[in-house]
This record gives structure tokens, C-alpha cells and sequence, in this order.
């Protein structure tokens, strides 16, 4: 599910995709809120529905955010 460049997904505005693989797709968005580039990652919907891997997600998304920051 390609999502398409001036798409807005809740305050974020996906600019560009940089990449897709197993587990998911990574877009280029503007957060609107605090006016700066982000990475945003969508899983597919029988991924997200997994606690599993929900926690995993939440696990990397702080690591990344550790090591940007």
C-alpha cells in the first residue's frame, strides 16, 4: 500500500517513501506539529495486529530515537 506524496497521515505530511521490506514501508514526512523531518514506518495491517511485534516496533522506534536525538 504505497502512499502517495501530500498524503497526510494524523499531523504528518508524507513527502517522499525511502524504502519498503518484510515489515513494513518507511516514508519521509513532515511532522506539522513541530515543523521537522521524520521517518515514519507503517506496518502491514497482520503485523500491527500482533502485540509481539507492536512492542518490537516500539523497541526500535526508541533506539532510533535515542541515537538521532
Amino acid at each position: 500500500m504505497a502512499i502517495l506524496s501530500g498524503k497526510r497521515l494524523g499531523p504528518y505530511e508524507i513527502l517522499s517513501a525511502i524504502g519498503a521490506g518484510g515489515m513494513g514501508e518507511v516514508y519521509r514526512a513532515k511532522d506539522t506539529r513541530l515543523d521537522r523531518v521524520v521517518a515514519i514506518k507503517v506496518l502491514p495491517t497482520h503485523l500491527a495486529k500482533r502485540p509481539e511485534l507492536r512492542e518490537h516496533f516500539k523497541r526500535e522506534a526508541r533506539t532510533i530515537s535515542s541515537v538521532s536525538g
